[in-house]
């Protein structure tokens, strides 16, 4: 059974349809990539699930019966535009906003220092949240949403305002509550973001969705069979050499060298044929250190998708 499901959700503003009849189900341990430009209903669709806003019709559910008050208490929400009190202190803020969610005084400031220190805050810790920096505000939205140890996370637009450092911390974390079975549900227009952790990924585009699956299976199926691979190495490699001995692999269709320690691999192939290309490439002993789907293929696939549904 699916932990969380969103069936046939409508939401109409006047004659505007937010939402039509949006559809899909997540499942704990899961990192869920919910990706559309500005305005597709990706936030409405949030508040739906939070409950701040109503659906006109349809219905949300976890482990099979709709969401109660007492599920939300268990949802940690990170809005993409600052939800905090801006003259509250930091610490302080953090530890009413666990004990609103059923901690005690106790737990809840042990959270808060836990919090604050993991996403290195704690010397702000008694400064007022309209005194920080807009990163650290960020990193304050997110102790928020994580304060009460929640079940479900929402993230939208988590890497707002955030420098590079920052954006690798959020992935850490991320990747910290998958481990621990947590269900997040991660908006994002950064599609390096989504394409680092996601584990499924749907896209939505004027309400109505247009796809929702694995993300493997999103780039082999709507990329016509094609998956650029980005390979990083920790030395340089022969420009001449590599990218001939690397294309006579099997599956891959071109290979280019971006730079001296960086290279691009054109593939044709399901899951189980790139884990034996990346065994391939490492028996090669060219230095891989890493091996991930190329950012470039889902903004292909993006904009692809988007302007077939605006024709």
């Amino acid at each position: 059974m699916a932990q969380l499901e969103l069936d046939h959700l409508n939401k109409a503003y006047g004659s505007l349809r937010a939402l039509t009849d949006l559809t899909f189900s997540v499942e704990a341990g899961e990192i869920f990539g919910f990706v559309g430009s500005n305005g597709a209903g990706k936030t409405t669709a949030m508040r739906i699930v939070l409950g701040v806003l109503a659906a006109d019709s349809g219905e949300v559910r976890w482990r099979g019966r709709p969401l109660d008050l007492d599920m939300r208490r268990r949802v940690g929400y990170m809005p993409e535009e600052r939800g905090l009190y801006p003259k509250m202190k930091v610490g302080e803020q953090l530890v009413y906003l666990a004990r609103l969610h059923g901690m005690d005084a106790p737990a809840a400031t042990a959270a808060m220092e836990r919090w604050t220190e993991r996403l290195g805050v704690a010397p702000r810790r008694g400064d007022h949240v309209e005194k920080l920096s807009l990163g650290n505000q960020q990193r304050v939205q997110l102790a928020a949403a994580l304060v009460h140890d929640p079940e479900v996370v929402i993230l939208d637009e988590p890497a707002t305002g955030l420098d590079p450092r920052g954006m690798a911390e959020v992935r850490d974390i991320v990747r910290g509550l998958k481990k621990r079975n947590r269900l997040i549900f991660m908006s994002s227009h950064i599609l390096q973001e989504v394409t680092d952790v996601c584990d499924e990924v749907a896209l939505i585009d004027k309400g109505k969705l247009l796809f929702y699956d694995t993300l493997a299976n999103v780039t082999s199926r709507f990329g016509d069979g094609h998956a650029p691979i980005d390979v990083g190495l920790s030395r340089p490699v022969d420009p001449q050499a590599v990218p001939r001995t690397v294309g006579a692999l099997p599956g891959v269709e071109a290979c280019t060298v971006l730079d001296p320690t960086r290279l691009r691999i054109k593939f044709r192939g399901d899951p189980a044929a790139r884990e034996g290309l990346l065994r391939a490439l490492v028996g090669l002993n060219i230095g891989v250190v890493s091996f991930a789907q190329s950012e470039s293929l889902l903004e292909e696939i993006y904009l692809k998708e988007i302007s077939q549904g605006d024709s």
